[in-house]
């Protein structure tokens, strides 16, 4: 199964680090942000999830539920869990579920898999595939890396912070953009709009074109 932008996501019921989760009924009407591993035990993974659990209050202050997932047995990632902590050197703290997939089923319902990474077994584990996921249950973005290359999550969160931006105001972010920076107007929005739109006012770039579709405004959901 290949996930579209705007498909509603699978639901699924998995066993994890934390016990029986039922996806739909942990996320709930938030945010969430869903993120595989190749394998527990491994380098890069666990670089990756003690990363991400020094980032919990950012994801948390943003509205984020955090899961994990990895093809190995629940009771296994528990074990992973204290080696992660331990090279973290207890900052980055996995407070989050990772999920146990060992039959591939979450795996092949979101697409996961990569087909040139195999276990000892001879079975197909995860990519480092990235799935953030609206209230409505939707796919707003994918990310999908090889399993040999680590994530930026400082990155996941800031695009998580345009997703959130963009999904309520008639804005775009531009390249390399950041909270609390200038935004960029939508073309579909003409100017006597905007004015009614964005108190805090516009500019417009002068370009050679002569035409007026780059419109900066300072970020609407701030005072």
């Amino acid at each position: 199964m290949s996930l579209k932008l705007g498909d509603k996501v699978p639901d699924f019921v998995a066993d994890s680090s934390e016990g029986p989760i039922k996806f739909y009924e942990y996320i709930d009407n938030s945010w969430a942000i869903l993120f595989s591993h190749p394998n527990d035990f491994t380098p890069v993974c666990t670089t990756e999830l003690g990363a991400v659990g020094k980032l919990m209050p950012e994801f948390e202050k943003r509205g984020i539920k955090v899961l994990a997932l990895s093809c190995d047995e629940a009771e296994r990632h528990k074990a992973w869990i204290e080696d992660i902590e331990s090279f973290s050197e207890g900052k980055g703290k996995v407070t989050y579920p990772i999920l146990a997939d060992p039959e591939r089923e979450v795996a092949v319902k979101y697409g996961m898999l990569d087909p040139d990474e195999k276990d000892k077994a001879g079975m197909s584990v995860t990519a480092r595939a990235v799935f953030v996921i609206g209230p409505d249950k939707r796919l707003k973005l994918s990310i999908l890396y090889p399993a040999t290359t680590g994530r930026n999550f400082s990155e996941i969160l800031r695009v998580i912070d345009s997703l959130q931006l963009t999904a309520n105001y008639s804005v775009a972010t531009p390249v390399d953009w950041k909270h609390g920076e200038d935004c960029m107007i939508v073309p579909s929005i003409p100017n006597h709009t905007a004015n009614e739109l964005f108190p805090k006012g516009f500019r417009t770039v002068p370009l050679p074109s002569g035409k007026e579709y780059v419109r900066l405004t300072p970020q609407p959901n701030l005072p």
